[in-house]
């Protein structure tokens, strides 16, 4: 029986069929779709982007999109990948490749017009799925669609293969094992990353980073991150998570969902490290965070247990800080919601008004003034003259 992708949005897509059009105006079928646009659509789900290989050398397929007035970008001319700007969003198009050699973090290769070559270079069989674009008909080379349907993840071929081509595939396989796996894992799989987890030390630390938050950006990665630790592979990529810290990391998750708040990347990476901070910058240096990224996770990492005055902690550090710390710590998050930081009324000059000679002792009155007004719950500026007046009162006592 033919397989066939079901109807989706995207493959009603006008500038998509002329994209199409442009590459394969004979209906010769040098290209298809790839990947996870596949995958993705074969679920149900909405793809994150639309990818396709072809036949044609990268010159050519620059060549036909020119002719049909369509903007080609070299983003990986070489690596025979060229991007169509369409209406709808950017087509990456890539030549169809075999592998010739590998270094575990680069692969050599050569293009080819074998779709199996280019299916049996890819990592796992859901991924290696193929779609004609004017039929819909899926090619599958690999057991690719029984897998899917099993929530499998497996590798293509021999799993320790696969690794040594590119080491960051291990964390690629846990990333799909949390996103479409099902237990029990493929057992292959499991052997094969426990035995090549250590090769992972050679890898850029942009790439772990990179593979590390999208895997803690997804709705329940906790049971994947345990099992990343029982086979030896959390410890090469972030030896300074422990037994403790990933179950702060499944309690964040369950607290999440109560409070019904968006997943955070980010928040779940501090819930992995001890609290300490110079720590956590350590950790957002090596995995080559950005600066706003290194200074939440510092943040985060220096909550109290207990902490539970929500918009305080909010005032002094910011929404977003505060919400990490109070997830993380086990704390309710719903005096946040719908709230706004306010704006402390009270300035200097007031106080000089009232007679106090302007330097330390104003920055004094105007920090206790302001930790009282914290501490009763943001009162209004006629309560907060009161403050300053019993603040007053006690200085000339």
């Amino acid at each position: 029986m033919t397989e066939r992708l079901p109807p989706a949005a995207w493959t009603g897509r006008e500038d998509l069929a002329a994209l199409v059009t442009a590459l394969d105006p004979q209906g010769e079928g040098n290209c298809r779709w790839v990947g996870g646009v596949v995958r993705d659509t074969i679920l149900g789900l909405s793809p994150k982007d639309v990818d396709m290989a072809t036949t044609l050398l990268p010159e050519e397929t620059v060549a036909r999109l020119g002719q049909a007035g369509i903007k080609a970008v070299p983003t990986g001319i070489a690596h025979g990948t060229v991007t169509a700007v369409l209406a709808g969003g950017t087509v990456e198009i890539t030549t169809l490749r075999r592998d010739v050699s590998t270094d575990g973090r680069h692969a050599t290769v050569a293009y080819s017009t074998d779709w199996r070559d280019d299916a049996a270079r890819r990592d796992f069989t859901i991924n290696a799925l193929y779609a004609d674009p004017r039929t819909l008909e899926v090619f599958d080379y690999h057991g690719g669609l029984a897998d899917l349907a099993a929530r499998r993840v497996r590798f293509i071929g021999d799993a320790r293969e696969r690794i040594r081509e590119d080491y960051l595939r291990i964390l690629r396989y846990f990333r799909f094992q949390a996103r479409f796996g099902s237990l029990p894992a493929d057992a292959a799989a499991e052997q094969a990353v426990a035995e090549l987890a250590a090769g992972m030390k050679g890898l850029s630390r942009e790439r772990v980073g990179w593979e590390l938050m999208n895997l803690l950006g997804l709705p329940d990665p906790a049971p994947t991150v345990r099992r990343m630790a029982e086979l030896g592979v959390l410890e090469q990529v972030l030896p300074e998570a422990g037994s403790e810290e990933l179950n702060v990391l499944a309690a964040l998750i369950e607290n999440e969902r109560a409070a019904g708040v968006q997943a955070v990347a980010l928040r779940r990476l501090a819930a992995l490290l001890p609290p300490d901070p110079p720590l956590a910058e350590q950790v957002a240096a090596r995995l080559r965070l950005s600066v706003a990224q290194r200074k939440r996770l510092a943040s985060a990492a220096a909550r109290n247990a207990g902490e539970a005055d929500g918009r305080a902690l909010a005032y002094r550090i910011g929404i977003e800080e505060a919400r990490d710390r109070l997830l993380i710590g086990g704390s309710s998050v719903a005096a946040l919601e719908g709230w706004t930081v306010p704006i402390f009324p009270l300035k200097g000059g007031a106080i000089v008004a009232r007679g106090i000679t302007a330097g330390p002792e104003v920055a004094r009155l105007l920090r206790a003034v302001e930790d009282r007004w914290i501490s009763e719950g943001f009162p209004d500026d006629a309560r907060v003259s009161a403050i300053l007046d019993e603040a007053l009162a006690r200085t000339s006592q």
